[in-house]
């Protein structure tokens, strides 16, 4: 498939292109830092979140426990500044199978398909880290962005339906993030584009994983519900934003230049 068919649909998906400004800040060198930490810190949490929805949903304690000790050096690295990032590589590996609970009513597909997502999530964090060090950039903490929370103090506060608004919201920060490589790509060096373009078939796949759960587990037409994430997506994206990330808005000093 072509770099443009994997992006058909997913331009179709979204409601809004990223802004010009946002490509052109995001670009600058002095941006470079914040792109890549931020980059960074979506990856892991693109895992923290697959993998709590398996664990909140679909599996038992031993299973539950396998993955947070999967996820755990990862997690040590970012938020005690523990280990060595160059190992890191050889700990995505999950320590046992992962079975669905007797009473799940979501059963191994959904397993199978986060736990695809969390160990590519998890491999993209380290390639990352190989980037930023062949750029000389450390990590440091930074600021949550808006974005996410922005779309997550919408869902539904009942069963099924949280569910399928946060695998609905999992589709649209996963396009997203593809559209924004696409659209960063052709402005960055070569070794960070090369980089971006490859990251795009995975993400791509996991917009539809999301959305083809969210789809399943409803049974039914949500085609409205994805429409109102969408809006909410859309606005935030299309709104000035003061606080420049890789899911950031309109930066406010492009608006107020």
């Amino acid at each position: 498939m072509s770099y443009e068919e994997l992006l058909a649909p997913i331009n179709g998906f979204l409601l809004t292109s990223t802004p010009k400004a946002w490509v052109e800040k995001a670009a600058q060198p002095e941006s470079l830092s914040m792109v890549l930490i931020d980059h960074l810190i979506c990856e892991l949490k693109a895992a923290q979140s697959a993998m709590y929805l398996i664990r909140k949903y679909a599996v038992d304690k031993e299973s539950g426990d396998a993955l947070l000790a999967w996820l755990q050096p990862f997690e040590q690295f970012i938020y005690r500044r523990e280990g060595n990032w160059r190992e890191l590589a050889e700990k995505n590996k999950l320590s046992k199978s992962v079975l669905p609970k007797s009473n799940s009513p979501y059963g191994q597909d959904l397993i199978d398909k986060m736990v695809l997502l969390i160990k590519e999530e998890l491999h993209h964090f380290y390639q990352v880290l190989e980037i930023m060090d062949e750029y000389d950039i450390g990590y440091r903490s930074i600021t949550p962005a808006r974005y996410a929370k922005g779309l997550i103090c919408n869902v539904r506060t009942y069963e099924p339906e949280t569910l399928i608004d946060k695998l609905i919201i999992g589709a649209y920060i996963e396009a997203r993030s593809c559209e924004r490589f696409a659209k960063l790509a052709p402005h960055v060096d070569k070794r960070l584009g090369d980089f971006y373009v490859s990251l795009l078939r995975s993400e791509a796949r996991h917009y539809q994983d999301y959305l083809t759960l969210a789809e399943e587990i409803a049974g039914k037409d949500i085609s409205d519900r994805i429409a109102f994430f969408g809006k909410i997506e859309a606005d935030l994206i299309n709104s000035p934003d003061e606080d420049f990330k890789f899911h950031s808005g309109i930066p406010a000093d492009s608006v107020n230049s």
